[in-house]
């Protein structure tokens, strides 16, 4: 059985639907305040699930009960509901989890990162960190997956990349690159990491196939929908300023991560591609999909 951590966000519906199609069982961990229409979803599709919350130990222990492997994807990043933080959530709950991993003699556990080489530091960053030593050193197979920045969160509307409207703001000069990797691509190499033995104990960078800088990636959407794009710039000097002034978690690792972004994150996928190979993902591709004619 393989318990998922964050089933019902982007990234983990897609592990879901990615173990399904291995044949695996799949155990898909909820909360009692998830969204009733995705926990369906999971249900339908042949999920079975388990109600459990990062920030209650006890829950989690129940629910790493008879579980061989788990792939978390779960952060509190984009969360609104209450009691979420990064130091309750991120930190914390995933230390309970690994403690309660390792109790229940889960064999392989498969957490969902972020570069290793940031620039910037931040909760976030922190938080990852400790989680990653606290996997190392617990007894459990681990496989860290240091993922890029998700082409189909960071090229959307929700952080400022309106390609419906032909208007992308980027910060920084944008003409740093960065390796944009697709959801799906990761999704695909959590899965795929149960059965190779090769990925344990490993920390695995994942970027796309193409390091591009934003400015590239805006003429890859004009190209692809036949519209010039309207971009605006957010100076490094005021993302330096809202790094400076945040007096949160949160508003400090949101800014640590466009400070990175304007600096670049340049990633070659050669290590994990050989050990499982697979073809990523394009930017293009992604653009052809949402504004392709």
């Amino acid at each position: 059985m393989v318990l998922v951590v964050g089933a019902t966000g982007l990234l983990g519906t897609e592990v879901c639907r990615r173990l399904l199609g291995a044949s695996k069982q799949v155990l898909a961990m909820v909360r009692s305040s998830s969204a009733p229409e995705k926990v369906d979803a999971l249900r339908s599709a042949g999920v079975e699930t388990v109600v459990a919350d990062l920030k209650d130990p006890a829950s989690l222990a129940r629910a790493c009960d008879g579980v061989s492997e788990i792939i978390t994807t779960a952060s509190s990043t984009f969360s609104r509901q209450e009691g979420d933080s990064i130091e309750s959530v991120d930190l914390a709950g995933y230390l309970s989890l690994i403690d309660a991993a390792a109790k229940a003699g889960v064999r392989h556990f498969v957490y969902t990162s972020i570069p290793l080489d940031m620039r910037y530091d931040s909760p976030l960053v922190q938080a990852k960190r400790a989680v990653e030593a606290r996997l190392a050193a617990s007894g459990v197979a681990c496989t860290v997956l240091a993922a890029n920045y998700f082409m189909e969160v960071w090229l959307s509307s929700a952080l400022g990349f309106d390609y419906q409207h032909a208007r992308a703001t980027m910060y920084g000069s944008g003409e740093r690159p960065l390796a944009w990797v697709s959801y799906r691509d990761v999704a695909a190499f959590a899965a795929a990491s149960l059965d190779c033995s090769a990925a344990r104990n490993r920390v695995l960078p994942i970027g796309g196939p193409q390091n591009l800088a934003p400015l590239e990636v805006v003429r890859v959407f004009s190209e692809t929908s036949g519209r010039p794009f309207e971009t605006t710039h957010v100076p490094v000097e005021a993302l330096q300023a809202q790094y400076d002034a945040a007096d949160n978690p949160l508003g400090k690792s949101f800014a640590s991560l466009m400070l990175q972004y304007a600096w670049g994150c340049p990633m070659d996928p050669k290590e994990i591609l050989s050990i499982m190979p697979r073809t990523l993902r394009t930017v293009r591709e992604y653009a052809a999909e949402v504004v392709g004619r």
